[in-house]
């Protein structure tokens, strides 16, 4: 099966004691960045958290968010600092005795003092709670790969389509190929004699020009490997749909696919150079508008491949 690097999952578990979000989504990338923010108190799951997200995807950029909160508590408590306070207070006399000063101080107003009460975090999450959050996180993820199977399915279809496009565009330089060469016989004899004014012309002479000409001209090496290519990428496809209705949503299936995206990238960059050879070597407009066409359908194969694992 071909996944998409875009996808998207979500998961929501609440009881009496907590309550948990996660959410997974990812857009195209040409590696594995993973950016993971989760609150400060259940920071010390992350690497576990980094490791899991393997199981879902191999490539991409992946955000997830992980909200927690814990229902029993605030899971915050106000400190006091007595020792900070009185020295506040000492320096208030100096200044009340140097410049004749008098303050009435109120608990209200001594409270705003920097450092003297501060709010900390009163909330231990013990490692068993990761059992619950790995749960969480699991649901979201199987959520997230099945968006991004969908998505890979009709990425999957599309190049597909375009893999038949290509082809019959291939074929109809296959079948120019030869009419150019024919052509360009006729034409030069056409012209040797109008210059001489003579049907007795050297006919080994006219066969060395066409061979030259052929030679050019010829694209029969690169109709051959785009040939090759297209049937490639049809049995790429073929074999991750075949491993993944035998194998499952995970396991083989996803070691099968996880290197797809790649290959494909480096068969349409082959794919690209066999058509620009072609066009470069093209001598009639017939065959150069058919290899724009194909330049063209092979860039829209390679925007797809792009967001393909």
């Amino acid at each position: 099966m071909v996944y998409s690097m875009t996808g998207f999952g979500r998961s929501e578990y609440s009881d009496e004691n907590r309550r948990i979000i996660i959410e997974i989504k990812s857009v195209n990338h040409r590696y594995c960045d993973v950016s993971i923010k989760l609150p400060r108190i259940i920071s010390r799951f992350e690497p576990e958290l980094r490791k899991r997200i393997k199981l879902y995807a191999e490539r991409g950029k992946i955000d997830i968010f992980v909200t927690y909160n814990n229902l029993k508590s605030s899971g915050y408590m106000v400190k006091y600092d007595k020792e900070v306070l009185q020295q506040y207070m000492d320096h208030f006399k100096t200044i009340e005795k140097d410049f004749g000063l008098e303050e009435e101080y109120k608990p209200t107003v001594v409270a705003r003092f920097p450092d003297v009460l501060t709010v900390e975090e009163d909330y231990y999450v013990e490692d068993e709670e990761y059992e619950i959050i790995e749960k969480v996180f699991d649901e979201a993820g199987k959520q997230f790969m099945e968006s991004r199977k969908n998505e890979g399915t009709r990425l999957s279809a599309d190049i597909i389509d375009k893999m038949a496009e290509l082809e019959k565009l291939t074929c109809q330089v296959d079948e120019l190929a030869p009419k150019m060469i024919e052509e360009f016989r006729t034409k030069l004899t056409e012209k040797v004699e109008k210059l001489l004014e003579a049907t007795d012309i050297d006919d080994s002479r006219i066969v060395q020009e066409v061979t030259i000409y052929s030679d050019k001209v010829a694209v029969d090496e690169e109709l051959v490997r785009l040939h090759s290519h297209i049937a490639a990428v049809r049995e790429m496809l073929s074999e991750n749909d075949e491993a993944a209705d035998s194998d499952g949503e995970g396991g083989k299936a996803q070691e099968k696919n996880s290197s797809i995206g790649r290959r494909l990238d480096f068969i349409v960059q082959e794919m690209n150079r066999e058509a620009n050879t072609t066009l470069s070597k093209s001598d009639t407009l017939a065959v150069t508008d058919i290899g724009i066409d194909m330049k063209t359908c092979i860039e829209k194969v390679r925007e797809q491949v792009q967001n393909i694992e």
